[in-house]
């Protein structure tokens, strides 16, 4: 599967690593897809709300099981995740640029996850 079949098929997506921040990168996805009109869940411990919406701790406290977690997070904390992802192994993992490794996708290809890499879906949903 690739980034335009995603963005044409999925209709729901959480971002994990997400911020505050508007600066971040993480944020300019989250708000990429709202802009999108996808529906989107914030997760990040750290906050309660991200721009007006309520964001979550994890993935399981999500009010329903996304079709596509975008993960935000710097290459070692994206290998200290999948673990618990194992569970949702109908969602596709999407890892932006900077946010991966090839330790991270030896251990995706292990763990049978759907996932794809190295495009930034802000630039491809500013080109729909």
């Amino acid at each position: 599967m690739d980034a335009n079949e995603i963005l044409k098929t999925k209709k729901i997506f959480a971002v994990t690593g997400v911020s505050q921040d508007e600066s971040k990168y993480g944020f300019e996805v989250f708000n990429t897809l709202i802009e999108h009109k996808y529906k989107t869940y914030p997760i990040n411990p750290k906050y309660n709300e991200i721009a007006g919406h309520k964001c979550f701790p994890s993935i399981d406290s999500l009010p329903e099981v996304p079709e596509v977690l975008i993960v935000v997070l710097a290459p070692h904390n994206t290998g200290k995740i999948i673990e618990s992802l194992m569970k949702y192994k109908d969602t596709i993992l999407w890892l932006p640029p900077g946010c991966w490794s090839e330790e991270v996708i030896d251990k995706l290809n292990q763990s049978g996850l759907k996932y794809i890499y190295g495009v930034c879906p802000v630039g491809k949903l500013k080109g729909f």
